[in-house]
């Protein structure tokens, strides 16, 4: 990969300074079969970054991206859930918690199909796979058909889905469903705050947080939240992590989360006619999720998406940039996408100062420029936007925000995530989902997608 960092490309000057910095963020954060999202705060394999990763290496090295998926694919349960954290043996238990010696994956999981090795959590993250896996075949569809790459992927990113649209069906809507605010990967959103309040928190003294050694407490969750999180997993593993049997106090619809089963299902498709698979059956299901994904979670008044608490069947009252990912599913009707596009540039979610979009409500009472998910802007969620925008022909809106992000994703040292309204950057630094999609971004008009 050095020799391909080297390798002449048509673009700016800029652009090949981006172009080398990122690349030698995913070098670095490479450990021999898949990325770690940050060498200090993310010392695993996580979900979702996986598939973002892939989706930027694939512009280095399409058999690297390739492994990253196979990789975490490799760590998938018997009964199809793709777990969001894939614990590298070699890292001692306290460098991050929670741990496996807390998920107890292979044990405690071992009823609904948990493997034996590697250990892993017990919770999911948003469905990306399927998208970065054919966004990965694209990028050198003559290794990948050497490799047999989709034909391996193929019928377990079947069975993550199924999983998804069956055991995760909880609300009876035809949505997938969330059982604890790890899952949707916006782990500290104000969307939670009402339905975590029904949750006793785990006692202080009864685990240790790792994430404070590497990372700011005015950046990270507060304690409170933390001990809600811990009581969810806690209940959840003591219930095998079993969705029929868990009692699951905390089950939203998330609309971001669905927006990519969306995009997975369409992708799907196009790997299914590559492999003989049924390609009409992704694209109906596909439309059936995005019918109900109007249906159940539409808020024309607010002009947007919100999240659907199942425990007392209502929108949650907060704005978040999970409302206006669904910019990703060419399905919607015309006059959504219109108001989206006025959200997405209106006072709640347009940073004059940046151009970026913030993960909270800037006029929203909880909105905090720097604490985790509660207002900086990231780098993941505005790839998935300025992509949704180009599927809806809308590239102006999609330029602006590509430019955001180049500009702003090198002047912080691709950090993690940056204040929407200084660019300043805030978590960890290096960090490999925005080095991978800034690489994806520069690449974007040369690139097959």
């Amino acid at each position: 990969m050095t020799v391909l960092l080297d390798a002449p490309a048509r673009t700016a000057a800029a652009d090949l300074t981006l172009r080398r910095g990122a690349g030698r963020v995913l070098l670095d954060n490479w450990v021999g079969t898949s990325t770690v999202p940050s060498r200090t705060l993310y010392p695993h394999q996580w979900s979702w970054d996986s598939a973002f990763i892939a989706i930027g290496l694939r512009h280095l090295s399409a058999r690297r991206a390739q492994r990253e998926l196979e990789s975490l694919l490799g760590a998938q349960w018997g009964d199809g859930r793709v777990p969001h954290i894939v614990f590298n043996s070699a890292v001692p238990n306290g460098a991050y918690f929670p741990s496996p010696d807390f998920w107890r994956s292979s044990t405690a999981g071992a009823g609904v199909g948990a493997p034996v090795s590697p250990e892993t959590s017990g919770i999911v993250q948003p469905p990306v796979h399927a998208l970065a896996a054919w966004l990965v075949h694209r990028a050198d569809p003559a290794e990948s058909r050497r490799r047999g790459f989709l034909p391996r992927v193929y019928p377990r990113l079947v069975a993550w889905h199924r999983y998804l649209l069956d055991r995760r069906d909880l609300g009876g809507g035809g949505l997938a469903a969330i059982v604890h605010p790890w899952e949707p990967g916006m782990d500290n959103s104000p969307c939670w705050d009402a339905p975590l309040a029904r949750v006793t928190p785990a006692a202080p003294g009864s685990y240790r947080r790792a994430d404070l050694d590497h990372g700011h407490p005015a950046d990270r969750p507060t304690d409170l939240d933390y001990g809600r999180y811990v009581r969810l997993a806690v209940d959840y593993r003591d219930a095998g992590y079993d969705d029929r049997a868990a009692a699951h106090p905390f089950r939203l619809e998330d609309p971001c989360m669905n927006a990519l089963l969306i995009a997975s299902e369409l992708a799907l498709a196009e790997i299914a006619r590559c492999v003989g698979g049924d390609a009409d059956a992704h694209e109906a299901q596909a439309a059936k999720l995005t019918d109900a994904l109007v249906t159940r979670l539409w808020d024309d008044e607010a002009g947007l998406f919100r999240a659907r608490d199942l425990v007392d069947d209502a929108f949650v009252p907060a704005r978040s940039v999970a409302g206006l990912v669904p910019l990703l599913a060419p399905g919607l009707p015309e006059t959504v996408v219109d108001r989206l596009v006025s959200t997405l540039e209106g006072p709640a979610f347009h940073a004059d100062s940046t151009a970026l979009v913030p993960s909270y409500d800037l006029t929203g009472p909880a909105f905090d420029p720097t604490r985790y998910w509660r207002g900086p802007a990231w780098f993941n969620t505005a790839w998935l936007i300025e992509r949704g925008l180009r599927t809806h022909g809308r590239h102006v809106h999609a330029d602006r925000i590509r430019a955001a992000f180049l500009d702003t994703a090198g002047a912080s040292g691709f950090a993690e995530y940056v204040d929407p309204t200084t660019g300043a950057a805030r978590g960890a630094r290096s960090f490999s989902w925005t080095a991978a999609l800034a690489l994806d971004l520069l690449n974007s008009e040369e690139a097959t997608r």
